[in-house]
């Protein structure tokens, strides 16, 4: 039964919804390269896959457009997979499960893997677009976005030919961004000395969940509840009134997600 049907425009949602059924992690992208490459073959276009894993897929020129410029359309195949640890879900296996609530669309658990999915749902829209009027346009899917850009950072200049590209990896709608920032990781780690329990110690496991979550990059200024933080300052404000130690500390799951939940004992 879908979920998304109400919703319009209706080839869009309707593509989108059959993407949440295809698991695709970054670096685990064969099924869903598998079903482009699928829709391609059904719809008779003209694709070709280069040795990363990267897809193109060609819409040609209407009648009469055939000296318009083509136009490179992009999107990245891969998904972040986040969920709440009382959310049972297999990432290799398990479906996405979109809801609509006021007027959003959600997922049931986890991530929506809306980024980029709804950019991928809208070049296979276009695609199948038989009223669309239009010069050459050639949709490109790249591979591992969400963990190293490894997709776009090898493709080979020959597998397009178009020299206007619009990325559909964007956040707000009616907006067009002609540059971004970067990004860095960075990987900290301590030593530490662990002590034996005494007897008169007692544990207590604390929690902090239900927090909004969000994207690393484009939500990090709008001052989500980021758990990891809120858990630290909690510790904190603890050992400055009692003798505490700590036995466990676990919070977050991906370097490009605001941290939902946290837990330590």
């Amino acid at each position: 039964m879908s979920r998304l049907s109400q919703l319009s425009p209706a080839a869009i949602w309707a593509y989108f919804e059959e993407i949440c059924n295809i698991p695709r992690l970054s670096k685990n992208e064969g099924k869903i390269r598998s079903y482009l490459i699928d829709f391609a073959r059904k719809h008779n276009l003209e694709h070709k896959e280069d040795s990363v894993g990267n897809i193109l897929i060609i819409k040609p020129a209407s009648g009469g457009f055939e000296n318009r410029k083509t136009v490179v359309l992009q999107s990245h195949m891969d998904m972040v997979g986040e969920k709440n640890e009382d959310y049972s879900h297999n990432w290799e296996t398990d479906p996405i499960l979109p809801f609509i609530k006021d007027g959003w669309v959600g997922a049931r658990g986890t991530t929506l893997g809306a980024d980029d999915g709804i950019g991928i749902a809208s070049q296979m829209a276009i695609l199948t677009d038989k009223n669309l009027k239009t010069g050459r346009i050639e949709c490109l899917f790249t591979v591992d976005e969400e963990t190293g850009m490894t997709g776009a950072i090898n493709l080979k200049k020959d597998f397009f030919s178009g020299n206007t590209l619009i990325n559909l990896d964007s956040e707000d709608e009616g907006i067009l961004f002609i540059g971004c920032a970067g990004g860095m990781d960075t990987v900290g780690t301590m030593k530490y000395t662990a002590v034996p329990l005494s007897e008169d110690l007692c544990a207590f496991d604390l929690a902090v969940t239900g927090l909004h979550g969000g994207h690393s990059g484009d939500e990090i200024h709008r001052g989500y509840g980021n758990s990891v933080n809120i858990m630290n300052r909690l510790l904190s404000n603890l050992s400055d009134k009692f003798r505490i130690s700590i036995n466990r500390f676990d919070g977050g799951n991906l370097r490009n997600a605001i941290p939902r939940e946290a837990f330590s004992t």
